[in-house]
């Protein structure tokens, strides 16, 4: 397949989570292809530094800040050590976050909390790090990853979609609160997509069979797929697309 370039994406700077494996890992190398200067933070601290070296030999400027996002001091300390390095960013990806499955009948208080810690509470966290410098720069594009879980009324891990669901009202209302900065906030909803993780874990043949039948394409999402969108909301190809929700999901919801 032939992808477009983004001309006003080069030396743009790109802050991403959770960017060392899957979709945030995909999306960290096609913004390197544009010629972005990329901030990511990530808890693998052993792969994370193997992407960083990977890219900086192929010419790449970047910066890793390894972190537990589900602790917001240090998040917000990883978020000023890269604006020192890079300077602020016009392009935030909000896309850490796991999928773990889980029995609602199991669900305690704890881990309710931690799991609403790992795949909503950071993301709020990040767009208040970043929003004063791209209220300095008037301009710049949020992206928020969603899930399709909810949408097709998806069981077996019920704080996730409930996490996931609420990341839309959060889009929306910082849509509204930073609208008139001129930064726009959207949310890009997967599919099933084929990583690593859902490879190892939970895509087998019979799940993927009935998987393609709810789809309306055949083919299966590979991150690339998100990783094309994620960059037409952060270019200026999008400057009029805000407060919404761009779903790269082959038609299953």
């Amino acid at each position: 397949m032939s992808f477009a370039t983004y001309p006003s994406l080069n030396q743009a700077t790109v802050f991403i989570t959770g960017a060392a494996s899957g979709i945030g890992e995909e999306t960290l190398r096609a913004f390197a292809a544009q010629g972005a200067k990329l901030g990511f933070i990530d808890m693998d601290k052993e792969r994370s530094q193997l992407i960083t070296e990977e890219l900086r030999q192929r010419g790449t400027t970047i910066a890793f800040e390894h972190c537990d996002l589900r602790d917001i001091e240090a998040l917000k300390r990883a978020f000023t050590s890269l604006e020192k390095t890079l300077g602020p960013a016009t392009v935030l990806v909000n896309n850490a976050a796991r999928d773990d499955r889980h029995s609602w009948e199991d669900v305690t208080a704890d881990y309710y909390d931690e799991r609403i810690a790992t795949n909503l509470r950071h993301m709020f966290f990040a767009i208040q790090a970043v929003a004063p410098g791209m209220i300095a720069a008037g301009k710049g594009s949020i992206i928020n990853l969603g899930s399709n879980s909810w949408w097709e009324a998806s069981g077996g891990m019920p704080v996730y979609t409930s996490a996931k669901a609420a990341v839309h009202g959060m889009t929306r209302s910082f849509a509204r609160d930073l609208g008139k900065h001129r930064i726009r906030v959207n949310t890009v909803v997967p599919g099933w997509v084929m990583t690593e993780r859902q490879k190892d874990l939970w895509a087998t043949p019979e799940a993927l069979e009935r998987h393609r039948e709810n789809q309306c394409l055949p083919d299966l999402i590979e991150p690339v797929y998100l990783a094309r969108m994620i960059l037409f909301l952060a270019a200026d190809d999008s400057a009029m697309c805000t407060a919404n929700n761009y779903m790269v999901e082959a038609g299953s919801i």
